[in-house]
């Protein structure tokens, strides 16, 4: 059987339109569960930032060395001026090319100065904040390949900036969210890979300058504020091992040519220097770390059930949603003046019905809190925000729904204090003891005992029940049963009520009626 020639395989997938992701588990499968690597302990080396940045071009020069390794480690690893350079698929130009994660379907088998053998894994991941991509997307990308990597190169342009620090510990800190907490630092190795460094009359290209400027960098100050102090500190937190590489611009020919190929001979002297540094001393069997989670080193059959684990994991809603600076802050400000908003409306209702004030007319006390209702959203309406007015229309909604919240528990507040309302239950209770009592009376006089009997017995259920609410009123307990007696009391009084009210109407009726009449037969 033919084998099938080496290539990039898709192993997480992104679905743009409903901004899903999706695990190729078949296909990464097949490359992880090889005989020969299963059981080996795996070393992932990954590339990732932001789109159109070099991260696949960078990939195939390490995929050159690995190869030129494999076929007897020759010195000149960079092969022949005229050879096309192949691998992951990169082109020029302005828009993205790779999607979602892959891997290099074949794994190379190192060994290290000790004689234990590994499997090296390249994994290639979808440039960030491109055009169609969330937060959430950028987020997501970088977080699996950062969990699920021993080595995660960071791949910047012509510097580090201050929102490359923030986006890395934003990145990161959604990768935590993930795994489990963990008392040791999370990640492994992490490598600013800066390209096209254009000051190396101040920080010299390589390792060594790169050090230098990366201490600069993530240096902590006391007068630094607080949250570029954080920014720092997180990052030192998350990785074992940081370091950086500054890399020159790869010429003209490279960036500005529709027909370039990857030929050596079209590449700049000095980045082909520089990347004979930096290739063999990531590759370098003594420099490649397996592995490892909460310290257990992985091997290539543990890393795909970690992969299915941590899918899962975004897949679902457990995870806040990462947003953009400005989406969060405008979130911020109008919760904020919500809760302003709110605050004017509940001291407001409360100078009128709360605490010891004296009970309110319904009536009233509805005139004011539509007076404060309007009040508090006016002022939420007129404090400036950020997100415009579709924005906040969210938000002026969850707070009229607030207030309404409020002010059902005021009425409540409100009805506590009506004396009528607290004695309404014994007053209907005793009311209805008394009717029957008279009612025993009069069908005991009339002969009709049996019917007397059984008001007596109403009579002495009620007696019970009235018993029985007033201890649960003095005690607090059997509150569920207090309630039944209450709603049975109100129950009676809107029936009589009712009754009595639809009586009066019917007699006004008739009286009208007869007038009316009476005053036809004197015409």
């Amino acid at each position: 059987m033919e084998c099938k020639k080496p290539g990039p395989v898709q192993i997480v997938c992104v679905h743009k339109e409903q901004h899903s992701f999706e695990l190729e588990e078949k296909a990464l499968a097949q490359v992880l569960l090889q005989d020969h690597i299963r059981d080996l302990d795996v070393v992932v080396l990954s590339v990732a930032g932001a789109f159109r940045k070099g991260k696949s071009f960078f990939l195939d020069f390490m995929l050159r060395y690995l190869y030129f390794q494999k076929e007897g480690g020759r010195s000149n690893w960079l092969g022949d001026l005229e050879e096309p350079l192949t691998g992951f698929s990169w082109r020029g130009g302005s828009d993205p090319e790779t999607t979602g994660i892959q891997i290099w379907s074949e794994v190379f088998t190192v060994e290290k100065p000790d004689g234990k053998k590994v499997a090296v894994i390249l994994m290639d991941t979808q440039g960030a904040f491109d055009s169609q991509s969330t937060v959430k997307d950028c987020a997501t990308i970088f977080a699996l390949s950062t969990m699920t990597s021993s080595v995660q190169i960071y791949n910047l342009s012509q510097n580090i900036q201050e929102d490359d620090l923030q986006q890395l510990q934003l990145f990161t800190e959604y990768g935590r969210l993930a795994m489990d907490e963990i008392s040791q630092k999370p990640f492994q190795t992490l490598m600013f890979l800066v390209r096209d460094w254009s000051f190396p009359y101040e920080y010299s290209y390589g390792l060594e300058g790169g050090m230098a400027f990366l201490d600069k960098r993530l240096q902590v100050k006391e007068q630094q504020h607080e949250e570029i102090q954080n920014v720092r500190n997180h990052i030192h937190s998350c990785f074992s091992s940081v370091n950086c590489f500054l890399l020159p611009h790869p010429g003209l020919q490279v960036a500005t040519s529709p027909d370039f190929d990857g030929k050596l001979k079209d590449i700049a002297t000095e980045f082909k220097e520089q990347l004979q540094t930096l290739i063999p001393f990531i590759l370098d069997p003594c420099n490649l770390m397996e592995k490892e989670i909460n310290g257990s080193k992985v091997t290539c059959r543990g890393l795909l059930e970690y992969f299915k684990a941590y899918i899962k994991i975004y897949q679902g809603e457990d995870l806040p949603h990462p947003k953009s600076m400005l989406q969060a802050t405008a979130e911020a400000n109008n919760l904020a003046a919500a809760a302003s908003a709110k605050d004017i409306y509940y001291n407001r209702m409360e100078e009128v019905c709360g605490g010891e004030k004296p009970y309110l007319s319904p009536d009233i006390l509805e005139k004011k809190h539509c007076e404060f209702k309007q009040l508090a959203i006016d002022h939420f309406r007129k404090t400036k925000k950020m997100g415009g007015k579709d924005f906040s229309l969210r938000y002026q909604e969850e707070l009229e729904g607030e207030i309404k919240e409020l002010y059902e528990n005021f009425l409540k507040h409100n009805e506590s204090k009506n004396v009528f309302s607290t004695f309404r239950t014994p007053a209907v209770i005793f009311t209805g003891i008394v009717v029957l009592y008279i009612a025993s009376g009069l069908t005991h006089f009339v002969g009709l005992e049996t019917v007397a009997q059984l008001f007596n017995c109403l009579v002495g259920l009620l007696l019970i029940a009235l018993l029985t609410w007033g201890y649960i009123r003095y005690s607090g307990e059997y509150r569920e049963l207090g309630g039944a007696i209450d709603s049975g009391a109100t129950f009676v009084l809107e029936q009589a009520s009712s009754y009595m009210y639809n009586s009066t109407q019917a007699a006004l009726r008739n009286e009208i009626v007869g007038r009316h009449l009476v005053d036809k037969k004197a015409q």
